[in-house]
């Protein structure tokens, strides 16, 4: 077979030197689509072998290998290795993947650890094996059953750039044979000599433990019956050790570690004790050593190295010298002990210590084996040490961290150098030396200061912890390995000089390490069994009996072994932290053997504490607990570990499972965490005896059960017998004692839980995960059916069961099916579809209504096939049996009758449906949905605390109102701008306007105030009688502020009472509050100026004067709540976005709700990422340098119902990307702010563009406005509700339900990243401790969200004048840059570019639209035109403007692109334009009144009229308006664009009818029907243009 490549391959890949060399183009830039495969087929045997050429650091991982059944002459060509399907076998990493799913979790070599040079080949044997060869050598079968036609796969992913094919021809014959064996022989003897090496560094070879090991071995039958060498050592047989085994006893592998533990106990208590009457301690003549001495570093620094060595003589003398000499390292070996170091042995210095030369702020103590940096609160660097002397081949380098201080980033640093410490000339920081030094920072690998590996591992040491290990070791292949909690992390550098130092840096928050030698291990353990001894007489003693019943099972209980802060009590049933107040890690307890299948084990909590966030996990390891080198937290150990934290599920620290089950942190004492691992290798866990459903497969066998007693978890009790189980203490709690629902011990735990789940029973390729909230089907784009899910009890009558479509592919025709089902789970036979079914059973299936499999009503009024991702479906069953449908919220109508009382919802995700979930809205229906009109995600809308202030109809001449009279325009001279608020202010309610527009020609500026006269008895507006400026108002009393006097009725009362109104420019605000003690305040800014008038009147309206220089001002406050003492419960709202009344608004819900616990006033905290600089007294952040590392957390924790809200205060557009926000839920203090908040993976929620992550994992997507577009000066906020539910505000607009589940306390974060560079904290958001808001705001520091399309209309946020909204926009750009194609003259449109509205997906959220509104005399509905950009268009002078914004209607009219300019010409609507189908004769018209002809008009006459619709679903259809094509100049792409208008309309000049043009069909909008959404005029002047429509594709 050619050793050649296929010329088809990945779109990034080129192939050269005749089809050999295969080179991903533009690796820096791009890390996949770099697939290639073989030119033939494989024949078997041959290995097809590729060497590395290239590598770049730039991303992880690296080369993918294997074999696929696909011909590449017909592939089409996936993105990696891991998306072909249909037969492929891929090894990535150190893992095997069949068709993209794992197969094998641990195999051969890590591919990602290969380095250029390095060949890698793929095999299939002649018996159908895949092998994988690396460096010649083959590691093993990774795959069986092969077929036999396969090519073979090559994906040059992440850091692999280039490879050449080198050979592809059969191995050695021996090679296949003896590789295996050779392979196992050298590690043996590997291990052999790091064996013997370790112990001659060590000292002396534990000599006790070896004694006790060895006599347990003989009686095990190790030996066979041999006889037992006897030990020549310094220590007597352990008193602990049993005498009365006999040779032939069989001990199990617990008891065996039992005999082991108490041994090593006794060796250190006689150690401790100083040592036996005559071979205890050190020897006869140096066993108690020398005053002073360090006992375990004698032991380590002076013993004989003779492997024969007999005489205890020469260890007791060289152990007494030892003890003299100190820590000098310059005292020889002993008489006794002089020809065994001639031998090989060690002298005093060979102990790895650190050297006495360091950096200037360290203390060395602890005979060197302590290094310290002094002034860690002053000082951050000048902390380096080196090690005493060069290390040896293999030999492990580690230390302990003993001390962190929260003040700095960054932490320690570790690695090697060929520096000698007594010539090196110490720098600052070990990363500031460029020569010979390889050092590990963070996660990545910095060789002579610079970066040569980015993420060497997934530890980062930045977020190591008080007691964490971290070594080195060179091997005697000079590759350099770096060891974390004692795991390897993999080879960091492949060559390193023979020669080399360890040295560790104590850089920012390491402030104290130690070296750890190998006995320190059993240090803790025996630490931990002394805690044991004083808590429980019986632990480490031996068993009576040590023989095992074969009958009985060996009954779990928890290992010795445990974490640092860990106790074992009760027998080894009971876990705890003792001292739960002072640490909140390093309680990870194990089981005492392995799982066996279908086994549950099941804990109890027996004490909780309030002080941490988090609580317990619970997994399964399959690390042997008597070998384990137990990390801080479980989640930190990176192999075989499947564990539950929180309501996620990670595996090797990595979460697989976002929204899995019951949340563990909302457990109390007395609830109970179980887990089990099947036969079928799934692992389910249990949470108060209830199934949370699959949780991970391909678990392996022989694994450990788990428990982290973390945070709030303090003591967990096993549950094996319920009969002896011991009550739980009498402060098992230091919080709330009362337990969760379902809890085992609490007495309505049975009962408790009825909300509607998913059933366990579903279709073979359904998964039910998230505790029965969440269905999807597995081998999405393999499988379309097969996955029926159903609920888990029938529904109630008006009980509404909905789901949320969370995930969909587009690989399939159809999609979900939805209806009832009067069959039982139990009793069903689950199908293919739903619609197999022939009895019992209604589904609604695209827009059919079907029962028994056939369809009994067609175009049902909803179409299931065209729902997206986000769309939720709803299914009731009416008391009178009829069966409803609701589409996002809104009822479809009646589907059918009769169904009986008892039905199952059902639910069959089909075709290219994948996932969905129930949402929270599913229960009894309010009456209120049944005419809800939302359309936004399936969330749950809160009743608002406070609606939005107006302004009255009554108003100055020269005042035009928009916005539904949240916004005031002056437009003409500068006077005559008084308004008035719509009613009367509150007590202490605040009425607050922002200013929009200014004029500089004019001086003067804004007055505000509150007066006695009541705008209702006011004359008809406008009022040209009225006096044209506010301190000549003198009908009533008004107390008013110019400038900075405040005057009452014009008379002067007080000079110079604050800021003066004449400075205030565009984006001020100013309000004015009647508060209780009669007195008037003016703010400005959200500042309280102090009381401007006293005897204030009990009735009083706000009064605003638009004079001189202000022009335009839009209220940004809202009314206060009828009952401010409340907290108001969430509810469901219908949404419905009628304005009939004067102070209707959309719902939205309110800033200042107030809550059930006072917040308190919200800082940043003095920890940040390291390019923040705060001010302002840690109210505003600014990022000082870079991109990134602005990564901000608040110091106080949000409280349920509070609003945390803050400002962007500057952007820089020299950047891409910006900010994001979310919440932690642990305390900050501790934290690692890493570079970007996406680096954030334990309890953490972020809101980053427009979509959703949990810990690092995306979990939704299109949520609320992307938050790169927002500009300066919007107001941002987070708020998690009474439910746990977390909500972004924009603007003051609630966005919805973006995460749930949200632990209490959690703690606000901002990422100042890419173009936002400073944020302020916005205080006066915040409601006052007696749960009164101050301002009664619902939106803060935002203007109206309501958008009115008027002539000039504005979005709720008013930009500064320098910085153009345009700019944020994609979408805007193009829409622009497609009307400058067009040429229209600019004359048409107006000159502020602001008013150009843009109604695209994020720009809409921005503001907070709401899809319908109304206008007019009478009102009348329209629709936004959402999905188009709005140009505002030039109002002639003749236009009665007033007149038209206030009493017109809002209508659209679509056409083409050649209509445009005749149109624009005429300011109006005119027959005859080229529009298809914009106009027509009347006498083409139906016989429905519409074709009747005028009166007094001829006979014949053509009247042509003009079709118009309120909704741009129906003008804007390709009927009305054609598509033209065009190229983009800047992206030079090719798009298709439409265009139309949007009027206004006079009423009574149209008639609302049928549509006439493209017949009877479904509805168009929801909100409107088929028999109003065409209105035809025939007026001329009837129609008012005022906006150009661009909608692009």
């Amino acid at each position: 077979m050619a050793a050649e490549l296929h010329p088809r391959s990945g779109k990034l890949v080129g192939l050269s030197n005749s089809n050999r060399t295969a080179r991903r183009n533009q690796p820096v830039q791009e890390f996949n689509h770099g697939l290639v495969l073989s030119k033939e087929p494989l024949r078997d045997r041959d290995v097809f072998t590729v060497r590395i050429d290239k590598k770049v650091n730039s991303w992880s991982g690296s080369i993918e290998i294997g074999v696929t059944t696909l011909d590449p002459a017909l592939l089409d060509f996936p993105s990696s290795a891991t998306g072909l399907k249909g037969g492929s076998w891929i090894v990535s990493g150190c893992s095997v993947l069949r068709d993209g799913r794992s197969v094998l979790e641990e195999y051969g070599r890590d591919l990602d650890q290969l380095a250029e040079g390095d060949r890698v080949g793929i095999q299939r044997s002649s018996r159908g094996e895949l092998h994988l060869w690396v460096n010649g050598q083959d590691c093993g079968p990774a795959a069986s059953g092969l077929p036999p036609k396969l090519w073979a796969v090559v994906d040059l992913y992440g850091k692999c750039t280039q490879v050449t094919v080198v050979s592809c021809e059969p191995p050695l014959p021996s090679a296949e044979r003896e590789t295996v064996v050779r392979d196992e022989e050298e590690e043996e003897e590997e291990e052999e000599e790091e064996e013997e090496e370790d112990a001659v560094v060590c000292g002396v070879r534990e000599d006790a433990g070896i004694t006790a090991l060895m006599n347990v071995a003989a009686m095990n039958g190790v030996m066979m019956g041999d006889e037992v060498p006897e030990l020549s050592c310094g220590h007597s047989r352990p008193d602990k050790f049993p005498n009365n085994l006999e040779p032939d006893a069989v001990l199990t592998e617990h008891q065996l570690f039992d005999v082991f533990n108490n041994a090593i106990v006794s060796f250190y208590r006689a150690e401790d004790e100083g040592g036996g009457e005559e071979e205890g301690g050190g020897g006869g003549t140096g066993g108690s050593g020398a005053p002073g001495s360090d006992l375990s570093s004698s032991r380590n620094d002076a013993r004989s190295g003779s492997r024969g060595g007999p005489s205890s003589n020469d260890s007791g003398t060289g152990a007494g010298d030892a003890g003299n000499a100190g820590s000098t390292g310059n005292a020889n070996s002993g008489a006794g002990g002089g020809s065994g170091a001639a031998a090989g042995g060690l002298t005093t210095n060979d102990a790895l210590l650190f050297h006495e030369k360091c950096g200037t702020l360290i203390k060395l103590s602890n005979n060197n084996k302590t290094a310290e940096r002094r002034r860690p609160l002053d000082e951050f660097n000048n902390g380096v040490v080196m090690t005493n002397r060069p290390l040896r081949h293999n030999e492990m380098f580690e230390i302990r961290i003993d001390k962190l201080v929260d003040k700095w980033s960054g932490s320690i640093e570790i690695g090697v150098t060929t520096h000698i410490p007594n010539n090196l000339d110490y720098p600052a920081t070990m990363t500031n030396l460029r020569s010979g030094t390889i050092m590990m920072s963070g996660c990545g690998i910095l060789t002579n200061g610079k970066g040569t590996r980015r993420e060497y591992c997934e530890f980062s040491l930045d977020e190591l912890q008080e007691g964490d290990h971290i070594g080195l070791m060179r091997k005697a292949s000079g590759a350099l390995h770096f060891y974390i909690n004692g795991i390897d992390q993999g080879v960091a550098a492949a060559q390193t000089p023979g020669v080399v130092y360890g040295v560790v840096d104590l850089y920012g928050m390491a402030v104290k390490v130690t070296i750890v030698h190998n006995h320190n291990h059993s240090e803790r353990l025996r630490r931990n069994n002394a805690i044991m001894r004083a808590m429980s007489p019986d632990v480490g003693r031996p068993r009576p009996t040590l023989t095992p019943d074969s009958d009985a099972p060996e009954r779990l209980l928890f290992h010795a072994n445990c974490g640092q802060k860990a106790a074992i009590i009760s027998e080894g049933r009971t876990a705890l932290r003792p001292h739960a107040t002072d640490d909140f890690n390093h309680g990870v307890v194990l089981s005492s053997r392995p799982l066996r299948s279908n086994e549950v084990f099941q804990v109890r909590i027996d004490k909780m504490v309030d002080k941490w966030a988090g609580s317990i996990e619970i997994g399964v390891t399959t690390h042997n607990p008597a070998f384990l080198q137990l990390p801080s937290t479980m989640t930190n150990l990176r192999s075989g570990t499947w564990m539950m934290t929180g309501n996620g599920v990670m595996h090797n620290g990595t979460t697989i499972l976002d929204e899995y089950g019951h949340n563990l942190d909302r457990l109390k004492a007395g609830d109970t965490v179980g887990v089990v691992r099947k036969e079928d290798s799934s692992l389910h866990f249990f949470v108060n005896g209830i199934a949370q459903g699959p949780a991970a497969w391909n678990v392996p066998p022989n694994v450990y059960a788990v428990v982290d007693l973390y945070g709030q978890a303090a003591q967990a009790t096993i549950m094996d017998d319920m009969v002896d189980l011991p009550p739980l203490p009498e402060d098992s709690s230091e919080g709330p004692t009362a337990m969760s629902p379902g809890s085992p011990c609490s007495v309505l735990g049975a009962s408790a839980a009825t909300d509607l789940r998913f059933h366990h029973l579903h279709g073979t390729n359904a998964v039910i995960t998230n505790g029965g909230r969440t269905a999807l089907r597995q081998n999405c784009r393999s499988e379309f059916n097969d996955a029926i899910v159903i609920s888990n009890r029938c529904l109630r009558d008006g009980e509404l069961f909905e789901i949320i479509i969370q995930k969909m592919v587009d690989r399939w025709s159809g999609s979900i099916e939805a209806g009832v089902t009067a069959i039982r789970p139990e009793e069903l036979e689950f199908p293919n579809t739903m619609t197999d079914i022939d009895y019992d059973t209604w589904m609604l299936s695209g827009t059919a209504i079907m029962q028994d499999g056939n369809t009994m009503r067609n175009n049902y009024g909803c179409d299931l096939d065209s729902l997206t991702s986000g769309s939720r479906i709803g299914m009731m069953r009416s008391a009178v049996g009829d069966l409803h449908y609701y589409i996002n919220g809104v009822d479809q109508g009646i589907a059918c009758s009769g169904l009986p009382p008892e039905v199952f919802a059902v639910i069959d995700l089909y075709g290219q449906c994948v996932q969905v979930s129930i949402t929270s809205s599913s229960g009894p229906l309010d009456n209120s949905l049944c005419t809800s009109n939302v359309t936004e995600k399936s969330f749950p809308i809160h009743s608002p605390a406070g609606v939005a202030h107006r302004l009255h109809g009554k108003h100055g001449k020269n005042v035009v109102l928009l916005g539904e009279g949240c916004q005031a325009v002056r437009v003409g001279g500068y006077a005559h701008g008084i308004v008035f608020s719509a009613k009367e202010l509150k007590v202490d309610e605040l009425f607050e306007v922002r200013i929009a527009d200014v004029d500089e020609q004019w001086c003067g500026s804004l007055h505000v105030g509150l007066t006695t006269l009541p705008p209702p008895e006011l004359p008809s507006c406008p009022l040209s009688g009225f006096s044209p400026s506010l301190p000549q108002l003198r009908a009533k009393v008004t107390w008013l502020l110019c400038g900075s006097e405040v005057r009452r009725n014009g008379v002067l009362q007080r000079q110079n009472y604050g800021r003066s109104l004449d400075r205030l420019t565009v984006g001020n605000r100013v309000g004015v509050k009647r508060c209780s003690d009669d007195t008037m305040h003016i703010f400005i800014d959200g500042e309280d100026m102090g009381p401007a008038a006293t005897a204030v009147a009990k009735k009083v309206y706000a009064v605003l004067d638009l004079y001189g220089r202000i022009t335009a001002v839009s209220i940004v406050s809202s009314t206060l709540p009828e009952d401010a003492d409340g907290v108001k419960a969430p509810s469901l709202s219908s949404g419905s976005c009628s304005e009939g009344e004067e102070d209707s608004t959309p719902v939205r819900e309110a800033a200042g709700e107030p809550c059930a616990t006072a917040p308190t006033a919200m800082a940043f905290l003095e920890n940040h990422g390291k390019n923040i600089q705060l001010s302002n007294q840690k109210l505003t952040a600014a990022r000082v340098s870079s991109y990134n590392q602005g990564l901000l957390v608040t110091a106080q924790p949000l409280t349920t119902q509070q609003l945390f809200q803050f400002q962007i205060d500057r952007l820089n557009p020299s950047w891409t990307s910006s900010l994001s926000l979310g919440v932690i839920g642990h305390s900050p203090d501790r934290l690692n702010f890493p570079s970007t908040a996406c680096c954030l993976k334990r309890s953490a929620w972020l809101l980053q563009r427009d979509s959703i992550f949990h810990n690092s994992l995306k979990i939704c997507e299109n949520y609320g406005p992307n938050l790169d577009t927002c500009p300066e000066g919007t107001v941002l906020g987070l708020l998690v509700d009474a439910n746990s539910c977390l909500h972004l505000y924009v603007n003051g607009m609630d966005q919805g339900v973006a995460a749930q589940d949200i632990p209490s306390p959690c703690y606000p974060f901002i990422d100042l990243y890419g173009q936002c560079e400073q944020v302020t904290i916005i205080v006066d958001s915040i409601p006052a401790a007696g749960g009164e808001d101050d301002d009664g705001r619902c939106q803060g520091d935002m203007e109206k969200a309501d958008v009115v399309d008027g002539i000039k209309e504005s979005v709720c946020w008013t930009p500064p004048p320098d910085v153009s909204p345009n700019k944020s926009c994609e979408y805007q750009g193009l829409c622009s840059r497609f009307k400058d194609l067009l040429t229209l003259p600019d004359g048409y449109f107006s000159e502020d570019a602001k008013y150009n509205l843009c109604y695209c997906e994020s720009c809409r959220k921005l503001r907070g639209d709401e899809p319908y509104y109304k206008r007019g005399e009478p009102p009348r509905d329209y629709a936004l035109p959402f999905g188009w950009c709005c140009f505002a268009l030039r109002i002639k002078s003749h236009c009665e403007v007033s007149n038209a914004l206030k009493k017109w209607h809002i209508a659209y009219h679509g056409t083409s692109v050649g209509a445009l300019r005749r149109t624009l010409d005429h300011s109006q609507l005119l027959p005859g334009t080229s529009s298809v189908f914009s106009v027509a004769p009347a006498k083409a018209e139906g016989p429905d009144g519409y074709g009747d002809p005028e009166e007094n008009s001829a006979p014949g006459r053509e009247v042509l009229r003009v079709r118009l619709s309120p909704t741009m679903r129906y003008s804007g259809l390709e009927t009305f308006a054609p598509k033209v094509q065009f190229r983009d100049p800047r992206s030079h792409r090719r798009h298709q664009a439409q265009v139309g208008f949007q009027v206004c309309v006079r009423p009574g000049s149209y008639k609302a009818g049928p549509q006439q043009t493209l017949g009877h069909g479904e509805p168009l909008d929801p909100r409107f029907s088929n028999s109003e959404i065409e209105w035809v005029t025939k007026e001329q002047g009837g129609t008012l243009l005022y906006g150009l429509l661009v909608r692009v594709e």
